[in-house]
């Protein structure tokens, strides 16, 4: 009697096994392009030239006397694409703290302008 239920058992196991035999799945497998390894070291490499110039003690007393917190650069900086980092490290020494107050004006004006030109907003009424 026990060898009957033991044998019962065991074909049930193994009936359940074999169908779930049919749901596996193969994970996909590829080659990953040169580029991609390039682009994580270049960005790898910029990345941490931008932070060793951020860790700089002056550097670091200018951005807290500003009111900004080195981890949040640092999370902003993790953020960036590469072409960012790169554009960013190129051009470290020329960066204004506030950004330039003329390209913001003329940004903000170009956008409500096309947005009255699409109907959006009634901002130039009188013009």
């Amino acid at each position: 009697m026990k060898l009957l239920k033991a044998r019962a058992m065991l074909l049930r196991i193994v009936s359940v096994s074999i169908v779930c035999l049919g749901f596996a799945q193969a994970a996909p497998a590829g080659m990953i392009p040169t580029g991609h390894l390039v682009d994580n070291e270049v960005r790898a490499e910029s990345l941490s030239r931008i932070e060793l110039l951020l860790a700089r003690e002056d550097v670091a007393s200018q951005m807290v006397a500003l009111g900004v917190q080195p981890e949040q650069v640092l999370e902003r900086l993790e953020a960036m694409t590469t072409a960012e980092l790169l554009e960013l490290e190129s051009n470290f020494d020329e960066q204004l703290a506030g950004g330039d107050a003329l390209a913001v004006i003329g940004t903000v004006f170009l956008v409500l302008l096309i947005l009255e030109l699409v109907g959006v907003t009634d901002i130039f009424k009188s013009v």
